[in-house]
């Protein structure tokens, strides 16, 4: 089976245990606004009996990979039955897809993971019976681990007074973080859910605008975004670049090599920066 993400493989691992033979198309690091498919990658599609993504709009790539495929299993798409945050564009930008459906960035809810468990291991004991107890065990497991999480960072979030939960970063990525947890996503570098966009001359001036009006302390880049307009925009406004996780896990040995580690490393660095 086949899982699109990094951060999707890790919660089917952790459903399907020893019983799933996995292969995750995106490697650790890949944008997956951006991500170009290889030949290796249709042969794993092709072969595939499940094949999970996060859907709601993410994976531009998938459409024309499962037609090149040939693929005979029909993609379970986790995020489908999730109350989607409307997009505050609907892109038009050449190469792009469109979001009108919303904000794909659903896994920066754990509780949203919540409904990721069900759709998996719902997919997972129709396909193999036989084992869908071991997938209901792992997956009650999960869920609690889930809940901690939740309550884990309700309780560091608290820390920071509620002046200073602002999040501006590289670009629309907090939308359900912030509706959770009691922050305000007021801006971004690229003023877009995807980032493939390319922001104006004058929407990076109001954006500099913001950050001054507003005092904020910080902007959020990902690792895998290229931070040369973020760059720009700390320069001229005295800010800090604070490095987070959104669309990949780390490396193994790296501080989110899980989805659980990757929740813990982004809300420790946003504490630090704006508390």
């Amino acid at each position: 089976m086949v899982a699109t993400t990094t951060l999707v493989g890790d919660i089917v691992r952790n459903i399907g245990g020893e019983k799933v033979d996995l292969s995750v198309l995106l490697p650790v690091g890949a944008d997956p606004h951006n991500f170009e498919p290889a030949p290796r990658d249709v042969a794993l599609v092709s072969d595939a009996d499940l094949i999970f993504t996060n859907g709601a709009g993410l994976e531009s790539f998938m459409t024309r990979l499962l037609e090149n495929a040939g693929a005979q299993a029909s993609p379970v798409s986790l995020s489908d039955g999730l109350e989607l945050i409307p997009s505050a564009e609907e892109e038009s930008h050449a190469g792009e897809i469109s979001h009108e459906d919303g904000d794909p960035h659903v896994w920066m809810d754990p509780n949203n993971v919540q409904h990721w468990v069900n759709r998996i291991e719902q997919a997972l004991s129709e396909a193999d019976p036989a084992n869908a107890a071991t997938y209901k065990a792992n997956a009650q497991a999960y869920r609690q681990a889930l809940i901690d999480l939740d309550g884990w960072i309700s309780q560091q979030v608290a820390q920071v007074p509620q002046a200073n939960r602002k999040i501006v970063s590289d670009h629309v990525v907090f939308g359900y973080f912030a509706k959770r947890y009691g922050f305000e996503q007021v801006g971004a570098v690229i003023p877009s859910i995807s980032t493939l966009a390319a922001p104006s001359a004058q929407e990076l001036a109001e954006l500099e605008d913001v950050i001054q009006k507003l005092g904020i302390r910080a902007i959020f880049v990902d690792s895998a975004v290229n931070p040369a307009l973020s760059q720009r925009i700390a320069s001229d406004t005295g800010m800090q670049l604070v490095p987070i996780y959104s669309g990949s896990l780390s490396a193994a040995d790296g501080s989110a090599a899980t989805y659980l580690d990757f929740m813990r490393a982004n809300v420790s660095a946003i504490v630090q920066a704006l508390r």
